[in-house]
């Protein structure tokens, strides 16, 4: 099992390599998924990509086979950003394209920021710059209080996904692996995201951005990711309709293949 070694114990990841030999193979890709989710979620993007992109995802510190820390460690924004450096240099990334949902992608916006060199291009699906803006998160406390995870996760699914978003079958994989992320992780995770604000840095990434966002997601309002495209001048912004805050998984062959066009796109100039 390859594990990338950390100050505060050590972080899963997996790295696919089945580039086509014919084809002139890019960069990595990192792929950084957000609360309740795991690196499992970018399965449904892999068709798309492998042929010529290697990819490389991880389960974030608090869920899946990472470090679960105890209810009294401290989070913040720069040690998820070590963590996903982390991962890069396990895997062996030195520049790669960098792609996160969630709170992934404000710990990519916040990774680009810190190193620049490193990221060739930024991706964020439903993800956000500013913490203060996220709508409906301060329910999660009393849900997971009364529910415990599992309830948390069965009241979370409808923000999650439209009715017929997703089949059966994939709901219910969703809204099981949702309901093992423990409670102090979810919410410790939540406290970074919350009190997170890049707006006064924005303007330093340069780098070709990619914005992918839902139409309905109850957290973030499409105007709030309007306004990233705006303080991001290198951004192109896609609305993808009928979705909410799943969008990467209720929306996998759509959004990989946005993304693949663009980097193919910034690949050969």
């Amino acid at each position: 099992m390859p594990l990338a070694q950390t100050r505060h114990g050590a972080l899963h990841y997996e790295t696919l390599d089945h580039t086509l030999p014919w084809l002139t193979p890019g960069l990595p890709i990192l792929f950084h998924h957000g609360i309740g989710s795991s690196g499992a979620l970018w399965r449904g993007w892999t068709p798309t990509l492998v042929d010529r992109y290697p990819l490389t995802s991880f389960d974030m510190r608090g869920c899946g086979r990472s470090h679960i820390p105890g209810p009294d460690f401290k989070w913040s924004l720069e040690l998820m950003v070590e963590d996903m450096f982390a991962v890069a240099e396990a895997a062996g990334l030195e520049r790669f394209h960098l792609v996160g949902e969630s709170i992934g992608g404000t710990v990519a916006l916040a990774a680009t920021l810190a190193r620049p060199e490193r990221i060739a291009t930024l991706t964020v699906s439903n993800g956000a710059h500013l913490g203060a803006t996220l709508g409906r998160v301060h329910a999660w406390k009393k849900q997971l209080d009364e529910g415990g995870a599992k309830g948390w996760s069965r009241d979370f699914m409808p923000d999650r996904f439209h009715t017929g978003a997703v089949d059966p079958q994939r709901w219910s994989w969703f809204e099981e692996q949702q309901a093992e992320w423990p409670r102090d992780s979810i919410l410790n995770a939540l406290g970074v995201l919350v009190g997170a604000d890049l707006t006064p840095r924005l303007s330093e990434i340069k780098c070709p951005v990619l914005l992918l966002h839902p139409d309905g997601s109850p957290f973030i309002p499409v105007p709030v990711m309007a306004e990233l495209h705006r303080l991001l001048p290198t951004s192109h912004l896609n609305v993808v309709g009928f979705a909410r805050h799943g969008l990467p998984f209720s929306h996998a062959r759509e959004c990989s293949t946005m993304l693949r066009s663009f980097l193919d796109s910034c690949e050969t100039g």
